[in-house]
């Protein structure tokens, strides 16, 4: 490729479309009866039909309500509907014109300080994000930031940082490493342990650890790292070799879960060496895509050289996100959730979700072929595989006969040092009741006949339908 050549990133499907041109109901009297799909019409179309023809080809996308391979919040109160569609056209990073929106994105960084105990939550740090992804992607920023101050200070090179974490993390952490140049020492797995212990990452660790990475809610199998056991090992490495390694707690989901229905682990902000926070507000945050929030304990652990200074349309404001221009809708919407819900109203949510999640998890274990992994009592995500002595079908053969019956259920392999694992995993967001939790084991007491009836498994993880983890 030389210099100039530009790159399209197409969707993998996207040459498998069987025409160039989109055929069109001559119910719309059009004197065309077909549309280009990869360039731009040469003509105009009124706005009914243009919505109708759209409307109509997405009707091919799954129900997300029967999608219980997503943490992504798929339902939303229509109140909340309302008020994201009168802020859409607000843009986030205009506070001056917006001064309101940005009033509430404030409230909710304070809120969430209160909830993970920062140390002085009245001088609240952190802000809103397109997800938390980028939130993740800020907290490390920091961490390498302050891990390079005290190298410079001390007088020492600060050419190697590197980051441990489990190899379970989602892929937003092998981004960050990749895109700002940090070594990821990744802890693989190892017979039942799924994910990060506190012996395996302070064995990683050395002069040149930004920080540990600890995830409270694994999307593998929906279990919290220990957060406190990793913490109180990192103290004894620093007792015993002077290197101090700040912690970073991934909560994506589990941020928005543990402090209503596991009030008494200490996770967050309580634990000294708990640097900064990630979440995901369109997650467990139970807030449509795409938010995420970022808290640092307090204004130290947020160099200061990471904010910029924006004079934007008639005023001087900071910004430490990476993305710049967004819409306000989500921040509202997150807003109106911690309004319209308080504490109570949270924790009987997320208890809700964890009820139907260990009770279809159970339920599940009793069709017999079936072994539960993790049963959805810290996340209300449970993840099962079939039993070793079932030789006739696989997991992506259930998952693909789910689908007949229009859930998507996810099969997935597992990675480094366990790839002979391979599970389903179930997710129970806000709107998936005990009716729907009935309704999907009532699916997979149809299909399990003909599964246990087939001679040999047809789908493995090369041939499925396709779950990338």
């Amino acid at each position: 490729m030389t210099k100039g050549d530009s790159v399209t990133l197409k969707h993998p499907k996207a040459s498998r479309e069987p025409t160039d041109d989109l055929a069109v109901a001559p119910l719309f009297g059009l004197e065309s009866r077909t549309i280009p799909r990869h360039e731009l019409p040469r003509g105009e179309l009124s706005p009914d039909v243009a919505y109708q023809i759209i409307h109509d080809e997405l009707m091919l996308d799954g129900n997300a309500r029967l999608n219980v391979a997503t943490f992504v919040t798929t339902w939303m109160e229509p109140q909340a509907e309302k008020l994201m569609a009168e802020c859409v056209d607000k843009n986030m990073i205009d506070k001056d014109e917006y001064p309101q929106t940005a009033e509430l994105e404030s409230r909710c960084v304070a809120m969430l300080s209160h909830l993970w105990h920062a140390p002085d939550a009245e001088a609240a740090t952190g802000c809103s994000t397109t997800g938390s992804s980028e939130a993740a992607m800020l907290g490390g920023l920091a961490l390498k930031r302050r891990w390079q101050r005290r190298r410079a200070a001390a007088g020492e090179p600060a050419g190697r940082p590197n980051l441990v974490m489990g190899i379970n993390v989602q892929v937003c952490w092998e981004k960050f490493a990749n895109y700002w140049d940090v070594e990821m020492r990744l802890v693989p797995m190892e017979g039942n342990r799924f994910h990060l212990s506190a012996e395996e990452a302070v064995a990683r660790c050395d002069e040149n650890t930004i920080g540990v990475v600890a995830v409270l809610g694994s999307t593998f199998d929906g279990s919290y790292e220990p957060v406190k056991e990793i913490c109180e090992a990192l103290d004894a490495y620093q007792a015993e070799t002077g290197i101090d390694v700040p912690v970073h707690v991934d909560g994506a989901s589990g941020a928005f879960v543990a402090p209503f229905v596991d009030p008494d682990l200490a996770w967050d902000f309580r634990l000294p060496r708990v640097a900064s926070i990630n979440a995901s507000g369109h997650k467990y945050g139970l807030v449509y895509p795409g938010v995420g929030w970022v808290v640092w304990r307090d204004p130290e652990a947020l160099p200061e050289d990471l904010i910029f200074w924006v004079n934007y349309l008639g005023d001087n404001m900071p910004t430490f996100a990476l993305n710049f221009s967004r819409p306000g809708a989500q921040v509202v919407a997150q807003y109106y959730n911690f309004l319209r819900l308080g504490f109570d109203g949270y924790r009987s949510v997320q208890g809700y979700a964890r009820d139907v999640a260990t009770r279809l998890s159970g339920q599940i274990a009793e069709l017999g072929p079936f072994e539960l992994l993790t049963k959805g009592d810290e996340l209300a995500v449970f993840a099962f595989k079939v039993r070793d002595e079932v030789d006739n079908f696989t997991v992506f053969d259930v998952s693909n006969a789910m689908r007949e019956r229009g859930w998507q259920v996810p099969a997935y392999s597992f990675p480094k040092n366990r790839e002979d694992l391979a599970a389903l995993r179930v997710v129970v967001r806000r709107g998936f009741t005990h009716d729907l939790a009935d309704l999907l084991v009532g699916d997979l007491k149809r299909q399990l006949p003909r599964l246990q009836r087939q001679p040999a498994p047809v789908h493995d993880g090369a041939n499925a339908s396709g779950f990338h983890h």
